[in-house]
């Protein structure tokens, strides 16, 4: 089994208790962190998430162990920011997803980098 399947089964979902409107579900995780291929030295991000659920929504302590998941693995800050959008929008199939990774500084540069599905639903 791969990494991205492992790191994917971790998450589980619940039942959207308002399927019939449009909300936004909003998650910061501060504390995400994974290793630079080139360096071998840990990257630092706040990871944010936003979504607008379907039939179900991301249940946070699997979320968390999920983020946590990532901290070995060696990953360039785009490759992370649109994978977690890739797993997180293929395991609760929401009506919009956005990913916003906010990498700290490093070499004097910090990054953003957003990754989302496709227009916000109105």
């Amino acid at each position: 089994m791969s990494q991205t399947n492992d790191s994917k089964a971790i998450l589980e979902t619940f039942p959207n208790p308002a399927p019939h409107r449009n909300y936004v579900i909003a998650h910061s995780c501060p504390e995400f962190t994974s290793v630079c291929p080139k360096t071998g030295l840990p990257d630092f991000a706040t990871i944010e998430l936003e979504y607008i659920p379907d039939a179900t929504c991301i249940e946070l302590k699997s979320l968390k162990y999920y983020y946590h998941s990532f901290r070995d693995q060696g990953i360039f800050y785009e490759a992370v920011t649109n994978r977690l959008l890739d797993e997180l929008s293929g395991v609760c199939s929401p009506r919009w997803m956005r990913v916003t990774g906010k990498f700290a500084v490093r070499g004097g540069i910090s990054s953003v980098i957003l990754a989302e599905t496709g227009p916000k639903p109105v």
